[in-house]
């Protein structure tokens, strides 16, 4: 008789072979259609590898659980414990480098600033060297400072200063704040006269900044930590999800362990 552990890991593979099979399609279009950005195609590669893992190692559930072939669900299960241990491992790794970087707070200002040295070295060789032309290449092409020059808001000093940036916004589309430059729209500031001094560790970023709509601060430091934050940010929420897959994963691989005694129990019994 079909046991209902049987089912659960039948289901549960047949809705990944499904996600795999979305991964691998949508890959293979990414690398046929020439209008995708530089962003898009880096993507590419990993998404295809992800998409192939996936349906190999579901069609080893759908296998072992629905044919009742006891030798695919010990390579699932071998290859699902695996990857839970793997996942633990990783997520261990988040919690540790995405635990600083919180950015500070800027008085009168409704927004955080950024900088690189709050972020661990292992995040900061995501925009070290060539990576950056890379990664700057990508900013332009999205567009992310876009929303600030739209609107009202963006033509006013109090109401802008006010406004919660994100911090590739904070970062990337305007001088730090130390720079005391001149607010006049969202993205075109003055700097200050000469004779004026600023806070020396923003000196660079000062000179970095550029009102040409293309350019703007995607050359300062500042850009990079904004970068750092948005991947931390994203990373933290990467991380309450992988809690959630080990949970499911548990749950999966328990119910495994049930569907091959079930196998072998229906072999020793002749219904196989």
């Amino acid at each position: 008789m079909f046991r209902v552990s049987n089912f659960v890991v039948g289901l549960a593979n047949t809705l990944i072979m499904l996600v795999g099979v979305s991964a691998i399609g949508y890959s293979i279009y990414m690398f046929v259609h020439q209008d995708v950005t530089n962003c898009e195609t880096a993507i590419r590669a990993p998404l295809l590898t992800t998409g192939v893992v996936l349906l190999v190692v579901s069609l080893l559930g759908v296998i072992g659980s629905c044919f009742k072939e006891n030798l695919a669900m010990v390579l699932y299960l071998i290859i699902l414990i695996a990857g839970i241990v793997a996942l633990i491992g990783f997520s261990i790794f988040l919690f540790f480098v995405t635990n600083k970087g919180a950015g500070r707070v800027i008085s009168g200002r409704g927004y955080r600033e950024y900088q690189t040295v709050d972020f661990s070295t292992w995040l900061n060789s995501f925009v070290g060297g060539k990576r950056w032309v890379g990664v700057r290449s990508c900013l332009a092409e999205a567009s992310v400072c876009d929303d600030l020059s739209d609107g009202p808001v963006s033509q006013i000093a109090d109401e802008f200063y006010h406004k919660n940036l994100s911090p590739l916004q904070s970062g990337c589309c305007k001088p730090p704040s130390d720079c005391n430059f001149e607010f006049k729209n969202a993205t075109f500031w003055i700097p200050p006269a000469k004779n004026e001094t600023v806070v020396a560790a923003n000196n660079g970023d000062c000179g970095a900044w550029s009102n040409v709509q293309t350019e703007l601060c995607f050359n300062c430091n500042a850009c990079k930590a904004g970068v750092l934050a948005n991947i931390r940010e994203k990373w933290r929420n990467l991380l309450i999800f992988n809690v959630c897959l080990i949970v499911l994963l548990i749950t999966v691989y328990s119910c495994g362990c049930c569907a091959h005694r079930n196998n072998r129990m229906a072999r020793k019994s002749g219904f196989v």
